[in-house]
């Protein structure tokens, strides 16, 4: 290469450095990055208005059984988590004194019912001679008496033996109703005192959900109005059961049966109860829209320059919409993503 080529070539790379480099006629019109995906356009609407009223769903049907009896434990015949029919016997009390007494009561019965077919016999008699006038009016009135007397230890003796009857079923505890045993406090040998535990049982078929709440909140409530509720998180129907006062203040208590057949929910979860309040105005989105990433919950808003994910404070939330209490305006114009099984949520109620 020749030393003019060399020189030619180093003032062209000069130039080439020197130069400004050519803006595009296009270079302010990029498109913005958007996400894929349904856009809805924020507006009010108006909207149920509700309370939701913390409590706790109990079982239906619950009872800690004991008996009247003082007695050693002969047989325990049901372990935790058994299920029982009603009238199962479930515990079974030493009651051979009882067994005594009934064989005593028996045999007054006996005599007292002999007692007075005699004195009936007699008082018979007396009738027919003194309708003859070959009895006096005194001897008529004895026997008469006598019967009576005899009539009266009948019944006190059979009251007797009812009395006995109806201890010696305390011998053996069953289950006033049909459930699952959740508590067992004895054990063979032990000694049952009258009112002590012995084994739990419980009815969660149904659950009873107790919460309280102000009068305003329960002003419209009547026994068998249907409401929603939720349990561990899960919408449910509730079937007013009634509003009592509280015990303390000014608070009204609701109690609701929620049906659990198949039992899916256990007892002494967590729940609460929505109290309509009436109508008001809210900003509601659909909840595929809302996103979450950890303790916040956002969506995405699109703007003229672009999608902006946008922290927002969310009210009740249903299957299909959810009420934004602030982050939103009405006009927003939000995206529900295309794919967001991953980031769709139930969020929290406030």
């Amino acid at each position: 290469m020749t030393t003019r080529t060399t020189a030619l070539l180093a003032t062209v790379a000069l130039l080439a450095a020197c130069t400004p480099p050519q803006r595009s006629e296009h270079a302010g019109d990029v498109e913005p990055s958007r996400t894929q995906g349904s856009t809805v356009v924020v507006a009010d609407t108006m909207i149920d208005a509700t309370f939701d009223a913390a409590g706790v769903a109990e079982p239906f049907h619950q009872a800690t059984l004991s008996t009247k009896l003082m007695g050693t434990v002969v047989a325990v015949l049901v372990r935790e988590g058994d299920e029982v029919a009603a009238g199962q016997p479930l515990v079974r009390i030493d009651a051979r004194d009882l067994a005594a007494k009934e064989a005593q009561v028996a045999a007054s019965v006996a005599d007292a019912e002999a007692n007075q077919r005699e004195a009936l016999a007699q008082a018979t008699r007396i009738r027919a001679l003194y309708a003859d006038s070959a009895a006096t009016r005194a001897h008529l009135d004895a026997v008469e008496t006598g019967l009576a007397r005899a009539e009266a230890g009948v019944r006190a003796a059979r009251a007797a033996a009812a009395e006995v009857g109806a201890v010696s079923e305390y011998a053996t505890v069953r289950a006033p109703f049909s459930g699952v045993v959740t508590g067992r406090f004895v054990d063979p040998g032990a000694f049952a005192a009258p009112g002590a535990p012995l084994v739990t049982v419980q009815d969660v078929r149904r659950l009873r959900i107790t919460a309280n709440a102000a009068p305003d909140a329960v002003r419209s409530l009547r026994r068998g109005t249907t409401i929603s509720a939720t349990i561990e998180g899960r919408e449910v129907s509730a079937v007013v059961e009634g509003v009592v006062p509280a015990a303390a203040g000014n608070l009204y208590a609701v109690n609701a049966i929620v049906p659990n057949a198949d039992r899916a929910f256990l007892a002494g979860s967590t729940a609460s109860l929505v109290l309509p309040l009436g109508r008001r105005s809210a900003l509601m989105v659909p909840s595929q829209a809302l996103r979450r990433e950890g303790d916040l919950t956002g969506v995405i808003v699109r703007t003229a320059s672009a999608d902006e994910l946008r922290w927002v404070r969310v009210g009740h939330v249903s299957a299909s919409m959810a009420e934004v209490t602030s982050g939103l305006r009405a006009g927003d114009t939000i995206v529900v993503p295309a794919s967001n099984a991953s980031t769709a949520t139930q969020g929290p109620r406030s």
